[in-house]
């Protein structure tokens, strides 16, 4: 379970080491559940999202709930410029669905990004098969003295 630590705040309110509140990630789980939903069974006029594939990895929310930013992936990454701008474009018929779906007092204000996470993760991969990582990683500790 992650630590909770004191914001330096006036709220006196607990936060998580990554900054964000219980709630906050509480609130952004709901909500990448719903734009999944959304985005799944949406009915676009947008070209752009016609046919659209994405997972909805990530979703992050400002502390006042009342912005969030999703982090998308659109299948193998083909198009995800065009379609993030097409996202982006069509926030306002998204919110409109997503507001049906929960019970917040202020429906977030979205905007979609794509998510570089899985770009990172190859890399880091690719990183450690490396021989000269790899002869580091597969040492005997004991043996150096």
């Amino acid at each position: 379970m992650a630590q909770r630590k004191r914001s330096s705040g006036k709220s006196g309110r607990d936060e998580l080491p990554g900054g964000r509140s219980q709630r906050q990630l509480r609130v952004g789980e709901e909500l990448r559940h719903i734009l999944s939903d959304v985005l799944r069974n949406g009915h676009f006029r947008d070209p752009d999202l016609a046919d659209l594939v994405v997972t909805v990895t990530e979703v992050r929310v400002s502390p006042d709930l009342k912005a969030a930013t999703a982090f998308v992936m659109p299948l193998a990454g083909k198009d995800a410029p065009k379609i993030i701008a097409g996202l982006n474009r069509a926030t306002s018929y998204i919110r409109m669905e997503a507001v049906k779906q929960i019970d917040l007092r202020v429906a977030p204000q979205f905007s979609f990004k794509l998510d570089h996470s899985f770009d990172e993760a190859a890399r880091v991969t690719k990183l450690l098969q490396q021989p000269a990582v790899r002869a580091d990683l597969t040492k005997d500790p004991e043996s150096e003295e």
